[in-house]
């Protein structure tokens, strides 16, 4: 017996990194999975995104694990389009239980240097792009008699960092839309909860653009980047430059399974004790 045997859940961002980790997790504890990843590059992001291959290999793994998984390639900044793909997974798989709102850029700049289509293409995946998802979702949730939604914030949703405002600006605002929806959507017995990881060992960090700025397994000297003119210090309180994917899939899982049915409104760090330094 699985923890999610008959239920099915929705994952934006599931190419790879930790939408495909949610996935995999998922599925191994019986999920079905309805999966969606924008398989293109968007211009300022500095690191290589997602692409179509990378969908099809998380749909490979999926089904090796003998589960169905529909996916499908959408911009969660494009309501209809991720709508509609939600809307075809259910009409396919026959329910909806979890919504994975995982799906994130990253970028970095100091704020006098940070262009408008910068910010603009942040908030739009980050956070609206987190609103849609829930949005598209609601209905199918209601329909099966409750559910349970996770919004991937991040640490930068708990504390302020210097050099990317837009993206910690996104993130927090990630978290008021969590407070919101725990509130308005408890009567349908939908739970709301964010999830808030430290630096994850996926491509987002693990690439020449952006590996410097965190360089956790770098002495502080090699940590430096002009452009953004300071040193970040080790994130994390416990000795790990970063966590794996698959730490916050569990986090995932927990709050996705009925072990947390009562559990609503909370953000939960997955941080290394970053949050506490």
């Amino acid at each position: 017996m699985g923890r999610l045997d008959g239920k099915v859940a929705f994952i934006t961002g599931a190419a790879r990194g930790q939408g495909r980790s949610h996935a995999i997790r998922m599925a191994q504890e019986g999920a079905d999975i309805i999966a969606v990843d924008i398989s293109r590059q968007i211009e300022t992001v500095p690191y290589g995104m997602a692409t179509a291959d990378d969908l099809a290999e998380t749909v490979r793994q999926v089904e090796a694990l003998d589960r169905r998984i529909v996916a499908s390639e959408a911009d969660v900044r494009d309501y209809n389009a991720l709508s509609s793909a939600v809307d075809e997974g259910v009409a396919q798989l026959g329910r909806l239980d979890i919504v994975s709102a995982n799906a994130g850029i990253f970028s970095s700049a100091t704020a006098d240097e940070l262009t408008d289509t910068a910010w603009d293409d942040m908030i739009g995946v980050n956070l609206t792009g987190v609103w849609h998802t829930a949005k598209a979702a609601i209905p199918h949730l209601r329909a099966a008699g409750g559910g349970s939604m996770i919004l991937t914030s991040s640490t930068a949703g708990i504390k302020g960092f210097p050099n990317f405002v837009h993206y910690v600006a996104a993130k927090h605002g990630v978290v008021g839309i969590m407070r919101t929806l725990a509130l308005e959507l408890a009567p349908d017995f939908i739970r709301v909860n964010s999830v808030h990881p430290t630096s994850v060992d996926t491509d987002m960090i693990q690439n020449d653009s952006l590996y410097a700025l965190f360089a956790p397994d770098l002495p502080v000297e090699e940590r430096t980047r002009e452009t953004l003119g300071g040193r970040f210090q080790s994130l994390n309180a416990l000795p790990i430059p970063w966590v794996e994917p698959v730490d916050i899939s569990n986090a995932v899982l927990w709050l996705a399974s009925d072990e947390s049915r009562y559990v609503t409104g909370i953000m939960l760090p997955v941080d290394a004790g970053s949050t506490q330094k």
